[in-house]
């Protein structure tokens, strides 16, 4: 009987498998581009109900709860492209 080798072909939660080569596409990445542009349309948004006395805090939580909805819904869509992908 052998003893299992200590090489395995399953990567670690680094990127990298026990043998010593990258996995990049499982690295998990710190935001995202959805992300980044979720965020200056949310402080747009804000910057223009604080200026503009015709917009009023009602009509900035409808308008951010609807890009939160995009945004939800984008990242929904990207995750579910990567589920045939493994």
């Amino acid at each position: 009987m052998s003893t299992p080798s200590e090489q395995s072909s399953r990567p670690s939660s680094y990127g990298y498998t026990v043998g010593g080569t990258l996995d990049l596409a499982r690295l998990p990445i710190p935001g995202n581009a959805e992300f980044a542009v979720y965020v200056i349309v949310l402080i747009v948004f804000g910057l223009i109900a604080i200026l503009d006395n015709q917009v009023s805090s009602d009509r900035f939580v409808w308008g951010a709860t609807w890009v939160t909805v995009g945004y939800f819904i984008s990242r929904g869509l990207a995750k579910a492209t990567r589920v045939l992908e493994q």
